[in-house]
């Protein structure tokens, strides 16, 4: 099978992993509460099913990466979103509604035209170590800056969820690489160590990010991830490993305008979340009733009924 053919098709598979991932994480952020410690969540099932699931796609997306450029296999994880949006729809006993679908469509196709401006040769250049500690250090201080309370966390908690997990698939394609390359060089090297220590750690933070995004819904947060993945990936790609976009300053105008159409379907996608989490809005009802009432009138109270004197006679008796 053609190499490029081999990387779609390992992608194709581990979208579909990454997306039954979602949907669980998705689930286990609704059943979590929002104080609750990583600890706790170690000791649920729901949570290392999950970690099963990312651990599949991760395999999967590892083999892709030594058959095509980032800038080839990362767009496709976009697929990601065509399966979990639906799947999360199920699981919440709903179904999936018109802007949803027009956000994934949106969605899709801007990440569809970043896929047409992508490179097809099968990766060759690796990072190295002074490249690997600088991108690591740039990617903790963007994660850093998005960490900090703030407005919409959950969006800014999905893309440093998506720029760490785009970071460690292109920190992986460095291993990946020179661990096949048959140039006769060392397999154990402090460049390769201090690499694979860099993924790990951006493997687990991007997880345990996308976790905490994934407490306010499933589409929005999915959908930034999945925008952010790819581009901090081919960002990496074009810049350090020597990758290219097809097609020279045409392909940057579709580049543009995919991003643009990807952006507005993330917008898209986060109103229809916000929707769903308050579906009825605010409840109209009776106006509330004032305990006190705003004027309170005291009358001066009524005298008494005093007898009028009643006339007696000697010995007592009253007149008639």
């Amino acid at each position: 099978m053609n190499a490029t053919l081999l990387a779609v098709a390992l992608s194709l598979v581990s979208a579909g992993a990454y997306a039954a991932a979602a949907v669980a994480q998705s689930r286990l952020a609704g059943r979590t509460e929002p104080g609750a410690g990583v600890l706790r969540m170690l000791g649920r099932g729901a949570w290392w099913s999950a970690v099963g699931l990312n651990a599949a796609g991760a395999l999967l997306h590892v083999a892709a990466l030594n058959y095509g450029p980032l800038t080839l296999v990362q767009p496709l994880g976009a697929l990601t979103l065509v399966v979990a949006v639906p799947l999360g729809a199920r699981a919440a006993g709903r179904r999936v509604g018109r802007v949803e679908w027009r956000g994934t469509a949106l969605t899709l196709l801007g990440l569809g035209a970043l896929l047409l401006t992508a490179g097809g040769s099968a990766p060759h250049e690796t990072l190295t170590l002074p490249e690997a500690l600088g991108v690591g250090a740039a990617t903790m201080a963007v994660v850093a800056g998005l960490s900090r309370p703030g407005a919409r966390p959950g969006l800014r908690h999905a893309a440093a969820s998506g720029i760490t997990s785009g970071v460690a698939s292109a920190l992986t394609q460095t291993l990946t690489v020179a661990v096949t390359d048959h140039s006769g060089g060392p397999l154990f090297s402090w460049r390769l160590l201090t690499v694979a220590l860099l993924v790990s750690t951006f493997a687990m933070g991007g997880l345990l990010l996308s976790q905490t995004a994934y407490r306010g819904g499933l589409g929005a947060p999915l959908a930034v991830v999945t925008l952010a993945n790819p581009v901090a990936a081919a960002a990496i790609g074009l810049a350090l490993l020597g990758e290219r976009l097809q097609g020279g300053p045409v392909s940057l105008v579709l580049a543009l305008l995919g991003t643009v159409a990807a952006v507005r379907g993330v917008i898209l996608l986060s109103r229809a979340q916000a929707r769903n989490a308050d579906p009825g809005g605010v409840a109209e009802g009776p106006a509330p009733v004032d305990p006190v009432p705003s004027r309170v009138v005291i009358g001066s109270p009524r005298p008494a009924a005093v007898p009028e004197p009643v006339a007696v006679r000697a010995g007592g008796a009253p007149y008639p």
